[in-house]
């Protein structure tokens, strides 16, 4: 696709701070109307790209466009953005409605214009009667709300988002992402979204990219993130994993056979987009997996002991150990019709061969260099 196919597009960026690489050598393509997540740890590089793409920090080398025109090293009242930060950036001293009507006087628009764009905005927010406060007299979360009003009413072409809910406590901050999802589901506006919140993102995003240690390691929908990770921080960062080492010994009608360090057999789903040769590690989610009974049958098994039960509210979580250093986590719906295993007892656990998904080992071995 071209570059003006893309609502914005990222091609080779790279910014450093002296000896460190903040970002590197990134790509990536936002589409008209796409929620886009910047995920990852601190210090992975996600803000640092947001705040190029908005002007605010230039990049050693590489390109920004930004509907089709290159924006790389335009000022950033010339790229057409919106911004929300975590902190709202509200002036205490104006009131709600000249908060919101700020940008649109810096346009040197119209009071007609600018009052019927103030009230349309406090409509869209479900706020139509705060006007006349200060910031002050709102909640967290109703300020959080008119921040986001502020950066709609000039039509901006791409909203930024930089950790907007971290402020909030949990039950306003999974309110709040179930809003500004509607919001954006109901306007289609384009946004480039950062967080570390894996749950936020998996929530909110149509596509997520993940980043660690400054590099883009996967772009891909949630459920392809989750069910299909191409590398091993991507499968140990998003959601709850087990990771078993294990070497490739052959295949069986295109699946892959593969035998761990206690002996154990696995067979697996290949992949193409993978390099799973030799040494390898297979992941399994904790909800993949089932305690057996003694007549059931699985693609997969292994037999081990409890070590640990511990209930979670509608989910119970089992710890077996099953080998000196490899304990797996097993995510199971709580229910009281559910056999009480006593710890120490031997279980058998299951699951299909779709839910092994194989990753090269090599990748854990450099993320544990990388991380040193």
């Amino acid at each position: 696709m071209k570059e003006s196919e893309f609502k914005l597009k990222i091609r080779d960026l790279r910014k450093t701070y002296g000896p460190v690489i903040a970002v590197n050598n990134a790509n990536l393509e936002v589409m008209e109307g796409e929620f886009l997540t910047l995920l990852g740890p601190s210090g992975s590089g996600k803000t640092t790209m947001l705040m190029m793409v908005a002007g605010l920090t230039l990049p050693d080398s590489g390109d920004i466009w930004i509907d089709g025109k290159v924006a790389t090293y335009a000022p950033s009242s010339k790229r057409d953005i919106g911004m929300v930060f975590q902190n709202y950036a509200l002036f205490p001293h104006l009131t709600v409605y000249e908060n919101i009507a700020f940008p649109l006087r810096m346009r040197n628009a119209s009071e007609p214009t600018i009052a019927g764009e103030v009230n349309r905005v406090l409509e869209l927010v479900q706020l139509p009667d705060v006007g006349q406060r200060l910031p002050s007299e709102l909640s967290g979360g109703q300020q959080q709300r008119i921040a986001l009003a502020r950066c709609m009413v000039y039509h901006p072409s791409i909203i930024l988002m930089d950790e907007p809910l971290g402020a909030l406590d949990k039950k306003l901050r999974d309110q709040m992402q179930l809003e500004i999802k509607h919001l954006h589901t109901r306007l289609g506006i384009t946004v480039l979204y950062v967080t570390h919140d894996q749950e936020e993102a998996m929530i909110m995003s149509d596509r997520i990219c993940v980043m660690n240690n400054s590099r883009i390691e996967q772009v891909g929908a949630p459920d392809e993130l989750y069910f299909r990770p191409r590398t091993v921080f991507v499968a140990s960062f998003l959601g709850e994993s087990n990771l078993v080492h294990a070497e490739v010994t052959g295949s069986e009608g295109g699946r892959l056979v593969l035998r761990t360090a206690n002996g154990c057999k696995v067979r697996a789903l290949a992949r193409d987009d993978v390099d799973v040769r030799g040494s390898v590690l297979f992941m399994v989610r904790p909800e993949s997996l089932s305690l057996l009974s003694p007549t059931d049958q699985a693609d997969n098994e292994f037999q081990g002991s409890l070590r640990e039960v511990i209930m979670v509210g509608g989910v119970t979580k089992y710890y077996v150990e099953i080998a000196d250093d490899l304990v797996i986590a097993v995510n199971i719906l709580t229910s009281r019709s559910h056999e009480v295993i006593t710890r120490g007892g031997r279980v058998r656990l299951g699951w299909s061969i779709d839910d092994t998904v194989v990753l090269s080992d090599s990748q854990a071995q450099e993320q544990v260099a990388l991380s040193a």
